[in-house]
């Protein structure tokens, strides 16, 4: 019978899991949505007014349109690690993970609830700042199922790696560790403002050895049809991302790593 409820998709369990976690976005809509969308503001307010006055276009696209996508990108990488690695740490924290883990419900079900919840609430988010970022700039998308297709997998890849974060994770200070220190300078330093061609040969050679900036560049393209490095590429290293996030969760299901002790 164990067997069998093991093998079971057991869509309650999932679901219930992503309620809570979307339950808990709503309580705190304040810092979910309200200060991201000021700070979105504030950005434009400063690189789009001050530097877009004297940095007119960028491959032929407005300064204040080109950094949309890098703030979006931004938002998402921040935001999908931080919600995912809370929702998973949070249990971590208060012993309920002990209940999770012994509940009937698979590791790969635990895995889609905390993660696809993270993942909709950075998507919602990110949704958001383009809609903000529309009452400052005109935005046109040439490619709206590659924007799509960019925004859902970057959202579940770096949902994954926040998950990966909160169980990896002894305190809050480790926690807001990868976010604050590592996350947000490879974002700046990715093209989220500016061109890699227009850096000096060495620097851009350093700087395609920053991850980050192969999904900028695609997500980008598909907004402008311009792009630094190539749109295949920008795939490719997206898909390696998300296939690297999970294999190291089947691991430290597997292996119980910093789970069950």
């Amino acid at each position: 019978m164990r067997h069998a409820m093991r093998w079971t998709f057991n869509g309650h369990g999932i679901w219930a899991i992503y309620k809570f976690e979307m339950a808990r976005a709503r309580r705190t809509v304040w810092q979910s949505l309200v200060t991201p969308v000021i700070t979105t503001s504030l950005y434009f307010v400063v690189f789009g007014a001050v530097i877009g006055t004297r940095m007119t276009e960028v491959d032929g696209v407005a300064y204040g349109a080109f950094i949309v996508p890098g703030l979006v990108m931004l938002t998402l990488f921040t935001q999908s690690i931080f919600n995912a690695s809370f929702g998973i740490f949070f249990p971590k924290f208060t012993g309920t993970i002990y209940e999770l883990l012994s509940a009937p419900i698979s590791y790969l079900e635990i895995v889609l609830a905390y993660v696809g919840a993270a993942a909709t609430k950075s998507i919602v988010l990110g949704v958001i700042i383009l809609a903000t970022a529309s009452l400052f700039v005109p935005i046109m998308i040439l490619h709206p199922l590659w924007m799509v297709a960019f925004l859902l997998l970057t959202a579940t890849t770096f949902s994954l790696f926040g998950f990966i974060i909160g169980i990896w994770s002894k305190g809050f200070e480790q926690l807001q560790f990868v976010p604050l220190l590592v996350i947000t300078p490879l974002t700046f330093l990715g093209g989220a403002f500016y061109s890699i061609d227009m850096l000096p040969g060495i620097w851009r050679t350093i700087t395609l050895f920053n991850p980050v900036v192969y999904l900028i560049d695609g997500f980008r393209w598909s907004f402008y049809g311009t792009s630094d490095i190539g749109v295949g590429i920008s795939l490719t290293v997206t898909l390696t991302f998300f296939i690297t996030g999970l294999a190291i969760v089947g691991w430290t299901f597997a292996t119980g790593f910093r789970l069950k002790n």
